[in-house]
């Protein structure tokens, strides 16, 4: 998919106005910051690799940065915003730089949403700091027709979700991460391409889905196994998981997974959490 050489995109004075249109205030609550740089946003639609029959879904569209550069490189997509001014917004903002284009706006929290009228296969988003991995990994679960995802977040959050076992930024999302596909950084984002201007470094992080290692009830069982094990991360394994296990068991189950009680959950990788949640749910 290419962009047109027709194309109209937003530029800084395009974000203030429509921002003003509807008495917006960029908020670090439900953390704005609007990308007004056309060639980033061509930079991020390129690096999604999107196909002709995908269907992209958008989560924060805000002002429409994002979204007019996807459906000016011909993309079929959803957006959902949680601001309901900024959704009433948006299918005007189409209409007025892309006409002709279509995206069906759906104003909701992206964590309550389990449904969409077109099941989605790439995920495109600048998502910020605090809500980011929630959003991520319950989009990832309500919605298993994801083949790629690609979203914009703080450098941070980034590296814990494509962090590999016994590095400093491995931990609890990058396990949950990896059950659902392949995790890579895809590149910075300069921070002045932002208004505001944030305080913090951003990245384009990666994923290409692979099959899940099993069902949503093994998932459910790795999910918890995986939070306690990081819930303490100095502990060793049997002493981190002994209030979910049980402290007369804990080990048996470990060693019976081929691992050791000792281990450090940090050390274990999702295929180790994968075996010792096979084995815990067999032992239910």
């Amino acid at each position: 998919m290419n962009a047109t050489n027709s194309s109209r995109l937003l530029g800084a004075s395009d974000i203030r106005e429509l921002a003003a249109r509807v008495d917006i205030t960029p908020t670090k609550k439900l953390g704005q910051n609007f990308v007004h740089d056309a060639n980033t946003v061509r930079k991020i639609v390129q690096a999604a690799q999107l196909r002709p029959e995908d269907h992209v879904l958008e989560v924060g569209p805000g002002l429409g940065s994002l979204t007019l550069g996807l459906l000016d490189a011909g993309a079929a997509m959803t957006a959902i915003e949680i601001d309901a001014r900024l959704a009433s917004l948006l299918p005007q903002t189409i209409a007025d730089f892309q006409p002709g284009a279509s995206c069906q706006v759906i104003e909701a929290d992206a964590m309550e949403v389990t449904t969409l009228p077109t099941p989605p296969t790439v995920l495109v988003a600048n998502l910020p700091y605090n809500t980011a991995v929630p959003i991520v990994l319950h989009l990832l679960r309500s919605f298993p027709t994801f083949r790629r995802v690609l979203v914009m977040v703080q450098s941070e959050v980034a590296e814990r979700l494509a962090a590999t076992p016994g590095t400093k930024a491995y931990g609890s999302p990058s396990v949950k991460a990896a059950w659902f596909g392949d995790w890579s950084v895809a590149g910075p984002i300069s921070r002045q391409v932002f208004w505001p201007v944030p305080n913090v470094d951003s990245l384009l992080v990666q994923m290409e889905a692979k099959t899940p290692p099993g069902d949503d009830a093994l998932r459910v069982v790795l999910d918890e196994l995986v939070t306690h094990a990081f819930r303490s991360r100095r502990k060793m394994a049997r002493g981190a998981l002994a209030e979910y296990l049980g402290s007369d068991r804990v080990s048996d189950l470990i060693e019976q997974a081929g691992l050791k009680p000792t281990d450090r959950g940090e050390a274990w990788g999702l295929d180790d959490f994968v075996s010792l949640a096979r084995v815990v749910h067999g032992s239910r």
